[in-house]
């Protein structure tokens, strides 16, 4: 099995993901899109990480994106789409994609909807719990799409279309290296929520290993769905 991953910086990448396919014996392709183009076919799972850019933007590549990413929804291939990943899985389904009321950043409280106890991903997950985040648009529900979690920032922060796509605003992927990647990188979204990175790694850390488990349990089924 091969799985497919879409980056649009390199410092947004799989990780934990990786981890969780590695000893599954699923390869992992990854592919920068603004600098590599896409693939020629989705394989047996595809994964859509974040980046700072909108789904708004102008960049001919985005659009591109945006129609590769919905021939998979409409194949019925499993996807699993991270921030921005989960905008473009919106856009896709021709939901809206708009600035949030605020940037949300490092921990945040999301609680299930009434629909994820039928879900076999979100079911298994407690109603409410932490999430690390690094976003500051957020979505309508695509038509035809299931709601499973919200927070007080953004009533939508995750979605499943059919049986085998979630889009996710948030990161179960996220680990230590990819928390200092982003204050790095993205120091300004820092100053702009009046935050520091040593508040963000500090609150995040020990959530991690719990988020990670979240993630295993995703990849796993999306997978399982896929044989």
């Amino acid at each position: 099995m091969k799985a497919i991953c879409l980056q649009h910086v390199p410092f947004e990448g799989p990780r934990a993901f990786a981890s969780s396919l590695a000893k599954r014996g699923v390869s992992l392709e990854p592919w920068l899109v603004p600098a590599d183009g896409l693939p020629q076919e989705v394989g047996d799972l595809l994964i859509i990480m974040g980046g700072p850019m909108s789904v708004n933007d102008a960049d001919p590549w985005i659009a591109r994106e945006t129609d590769f990413i919905r021939s998979a929804l409409l194949s019925g291939k499993p996807v699993v789409g991270v921030c921005l990943g989960s905008q473009l899985m919106a856009k896709a389904l021709d939901a809206a994609v708009r600035p949030g009321r605020a940037l949300e950043i490092g921990m945040t409280c999301v609680r299930l909807t009434t629909h994820a106890a039928q879900d076999p991903v979100f079911g298994t997950f407690p109603n409410s719990f932490e999430v690390f985040e690094w976003h500051g648009e957020v979505f309508d529900l695509p038509a035809g799409c299931v709601p499973l979690a919200g927070s007080d920032v953004a009533p939508l922060q995750a979605f499943r279309y059919g049986n085998a796509a979630y889009g996710l605003l948030f990161h179960l992927e996220m680990d230590e290296a990819g928390i200092d990647d982003l204050c790095r990188h993205c120091a300004g979204d820092l100053a702009r929520a009046c935050l520091s990175a040593q508040q963000v790694k500090v609150t995040a850390l020990p959530h991690l290993a719990r988020l990670h488990a979240m993630a295993d349990r995703l990849i796993g089924h999306l997978l399982t769905i896929q044989r």
